[in-house]
């Protein structure tokens, strides 16, 4: 949503909705329409008050944080590839080493879910978990469920904020994919 730092911006957008439906006004006139939108009484007050924010504020308004990447630790590439890609259906987006003998750190996704995979000691603590949200959670089951995996055969539980499914990583690493209810995403 818009504010007042954007006021030129919006007279600029006001100006040529008004013209397509063919009203014709100057771009002094559409600045003190928006000034008008904001209670004030002209285009010189909300200037006023736009040079007078602090420069700070001005950059917050600006900065969009996404969503965090989990980094899972792995030790061992091959592993890490039968359960992330073969298993889960993942898709390596791209792989790193300093060298062929070095430690491999690789990004991975799924329909939107990014996850850093790194041999590296220190990148991550063996045994952490994730949360993922996902849709359709009983169509990714029966996905895991027809390929075989040994030693895994997760279910599906029901819990208070939707229904959900624990994997544990060859590394000892849990990822929790879970169906939220929509009550349960709401700020």
């Amino acid at each position: 949503m818009r504010d007042y730092s954007d006021a030129k911006a919006m007279a600029k957008s006001l100006r040529a909705g008004l013209k397509q439906q063919g009203v014709e006004v100057s771009h002094a006139r559409s600045l003190e329409l928006v000034a008008r939108q904001f209670d004030l009484p002209d285009w010189n007050v909300l200037a006023a008050q736009i040079s007078d924010r602090p420069e700070q504020a001005q950059l917050e308004t600006k900065i969009v944080i996404g969503s965090a990447i989990p980094i899972i630790r792995s030790f061992d590439g091959e592993k890490a590839r039968a359960f992330y890609i073969d298993y889960l259906g993942f898709m390596v987006d791209w792989e790193h080493r300093h060298s062929p003998d070095m430690p491999l750190y690789q990004q991975i996704s799924r329909s939107g879910c990014l996850l850093h995979v790194s041999e590296h000691h220190g990148d991550a603590t063996p045994g952490g978990r994730c949360f993922i949200p996902v849709q359709q959670l009983e169509q990714l089951h029966g996905e895991v469920q027809a390929r075989d995996y040994p030693n895994l055969n997760p279910g599906l539980e029901e819990v208070p904020w939707g229904l959900q499914m624990t994997l544990t990583d060859p590394f000892g690493n849990r990822l929790t994919f879970c169906e939220q209810r929509a009550a349960a995403t709401k700020p």
